[in-house]
Order: C-alpha cells, then sequence, then structure tokens
C-alpha cells in the first residue's frame, strides 16, 4: 500500500494549517481510569489538533476520557463530531448518575458496526488513548483494515505512562512466532506524548504491500455489515 496524500486519506488539511489532516478520529475510553496522567494526555492530545487547526472525531461520550479531549478541541475552537449509536446515547453522553453536556455535532447511528464506519470515513487519521474493550475493539479493527488495504490512514498509539506496553509486547511476540507479518508491525506508530504522536502520524508513509498480488479480502469486512460503497468510503 501506498501512502496518499492528505486529500486521498480523507480531505485536504486546513488552508494555513501546516497538517496534512482535516480530521483525526480519536478512540478512547468513557472513564478517566486511575491516573491523572491519562487525563492529562487527552487535553494534551487536544490542544494538540487544535495548535495544528486539526477537527476530532470521537465516540461521541461526554465522560471520561471522551468529554477530556472533546472538551479540549471544542474550547480551543476546534470543530468536534460525536459518533454515538441511539442504544448508549443515555449512558455515554449523561451518564448513569453523572450529568454530562456533549460538545459539538453528534451524529446518531443505528449500532457499533455503523458507529466505526462513520468515525473511520470522516477522518484522515486514527489515535487510541487509554481505553478497555471498546477502544480496543476499535483500534485493533482500524489495524486490521490497514492490514488488509482497505485504508492507508495513519494509526498511532498514544501510550501513557506505558499503558499500551503489554500490547506491544503481544504484538511482538505474534511476530515473532509468525502470525504477523513484520512489516506489518510497523503499519502503526507508538509515542508516549501528544506532540511525538502527531509528529509521527504526519510522517507516516504506509508499509508497502510484500505481497501486491494478495486480495485486499475486502468480503470479511462486508461479512461483518459493511457494503462496498462504504468500504469505498472508509478508504478516503
Amino acid at each position: 500500500m501506498e501512502a496518499g496524500s492528505a486529500a486521498e486519506n480523507g480531505g485536504a488539511g486546513k488552508e494555513g494549517s501546516g497538517s496534512r489532516f482535516r480530521r483525526v478520529c480519536v478512540f478512547c475510553g468513557s472513564s478517566s481510569g486511575k491516573r491523572s496522567s491519562y487525563r492529562d494526555a487527552a487535553v494534551e492530545l487536544g490542544k494538540e489538533l487544535v495548535a495544528r487547526k486539526v477537527d476530532l472525531v470521537y465516540g461521541g461520550g461526554s465522560l471520561g476520557l471522551m468529554g477530556e479531549v472533546s472538551e479540549a478541541v471544542h474550547k480551543g475552537g476546534g470543530h468536534v463530531i460525536g459518533v454515538i449509536p441511539t442504544t448508549l446515547m443515555g449512558k455515554e453522553i449523561t451518564g448513569e448518575t453523572i450529568t454530562g453536556e456533549t460538545v459539538g455535532e453528534v451524529r446518531a447511528v443505528a449500532g457499533m458496526h455503523q458507529r466505526k464506519a462513520e468515525m473511520a470515513r470522516n477522518s484522515d487519521a486514527f489515535i487510541a488513548l487509554p481505553g478497555g474493550y471498546g477502544t480496543l475493539d476499535e483500534l485493533l479493527e482500524v489495524i486490521a483494515w490497514a492490514q488488509l488495504g482497505i485504508h492507508s490512514k495513519p494509526v498511532g498509539l498514544l501510550n501513557v505512562d506505558g499503558y499500551y506496553d503489554f500490547l506491544l509486547a503481544f504484538i511482538d511476540k505474534a511476530v515473532d512466532d509468525g502470525f504477523i507479518k513484520p512489516s506489518q508491525r510497523h503499519i502503526f506508530v507508538s509515542a508516549p506524548d501528544a506532540r511525538e504522536l502527531v509528529q509521527k502520524l504526519e510522517e507516516y508513509e504506509a508499509v508497502q504491500d510484500e505481497d501486491p498480488a494478495t486480495p485486499k479480502l475486502r468480503w470479511e469486512i462486508e461479512q461483518a455489515g459493511y457494503n462496498a460503497s462504504l468500504l469505498a468510503e472508509i478508504a478516503h
């Protein structure tokens, strides 16, 4: 796969922004976690996006790290698009015991598959902050899409205080044991702080496919509920 221009990967960066991206999708927890460093990292990432005049696409919640990053972008004057399934709106936006206030534009979708597809097609790159099962699901799916050649958009892991060290060790183990090709170890980047990570994403060049004749296996994604036109939107 060859890295495309910003326009090819989801839209050119804003005029005068100095960034190749127009919008970045951030995956993160609806909890803040137990360390203040996680909240600090979410705010730092939001400010970094604002400084580069890059808008935010995220999961639409107002609690936890979701709320921290979206509020930081919104307060800084950036545009925020929150994508959330209708069945989760009460839980993720207002919480069960805490009343939250969502910011920016909220787009309701029917379910989780549609949520991930909508976030992907509206974004030029992806970043994962600390989070739980949902964050891992979203992160690994966009990495798998890159592996299958469905998109060539950069993917970044914000490894705050070594939060993702065990995941990175697992991926290295999968490479060593022959389940992931060595070249595909580099279809995403990681860094401990927001500025370094975003800079790596700006400089990212997609991994060349070791076997260009290999089918891209898009049928696997279609079996999960996506159609061909939606795949094209994700890719661009």
